[in-house]
């Protein structure tokens, strides 16, 4: 099934209808690596252009979010496809564990300082969705959090969801476009890259035991 029939298919508007597993993650859209690159190019340019016109009109701003899997590619995505990018306007936030202030905050806090000002383009590698993912596998990240006990419902994730989603049309509403992607891989795709970082010296520094110690909890992750 190609891509623009799997979207009609999934209705992808609705997030409620919306399920990874349906898509397969060697699809290629009919694309072979050739096709690709060259497209690249041609992109890359495009986008240069664009963050002229973005930065001179100087009332919108765009937010690019990244999410993925351990490995999937999401640093490969930062300096490929936005290298023709001017880096003055131009910002990656890179979202690891909370610090101190930040679990200080409600869990969008965090997402809401790193949003871009207008005229300039900003990249999240991972995200607020980390609040759905990361903490819903590990749910006795919550203690850190602090949080009252009447916040800790049995709905608190579908009401992250939606505190997600009120937040992504808030930005909207004033002026930065949000546009987001999930680099989807396979498990053994995975394997194939996490062992590549170890068997590579100029990747090797990549490399995390975490990312073994994560990789079991793969099942858990696609569910969430």
């Amino acid at each position: 099934m190609t891509p623009s029939k799997l979207i009609k298919r999934l209705r992808i508007d609705d997030p409620d209808h919306f399920r990874l597993a349906a898509f397969d993650p060697a699809d290629t859209g009919g694309l072979d690596k050739d096709d690709a690159e060259a497209m690249l190019a041609d992109d890359v340019k495009r986008l240069a252009e664009l963050q002229q016109r973005l930065y001179a009109d100087g009332r919108w701003a765009l937010l690019v979010v990244l999410q993925g899997m351990d490995a999937a590619g999401k640093d490969g995505v930062i300096n490929h496809v936005m290298t023709g990018l001017n880096p003055q306007g131009c910002n990656v936030h890179a979202f690891k564990a909370p610090s101190e202030e930040e679990l200080a905050h409600d869990f969008l806090w965090r997402a809401a300082v790193r949003v871009p000002e207008r005229r300039r383009i900003g990249i999240f590698n991972r995200s607020h969705y980390e609040e759905t993912l990361v903490v819903r596998v590990h749910p006795e990240l919550l203690a850190r959090q602090r949080l009252p006990p009447a916040a800790l419902s049995e709905n608190i994730w579908r009401e992250r969801f939606q505190d997600i989603r009120q937040f992504e049309r808030h930005l909207a509403r004033n002026g930065v476009a949000v546009l987001k992607f999930f680099l989807h891989v396979s498990r053994e795709e995975q394997r194939r890259r996490l062992l590549e970082r170890l068997e590579e010296p100029a990747k090797r520094w990549k490399f995390s035991m975490t990312d073994i110690a994560e990789r079991k909890l793969w099942d858990q992750y696609m569910a969430a």
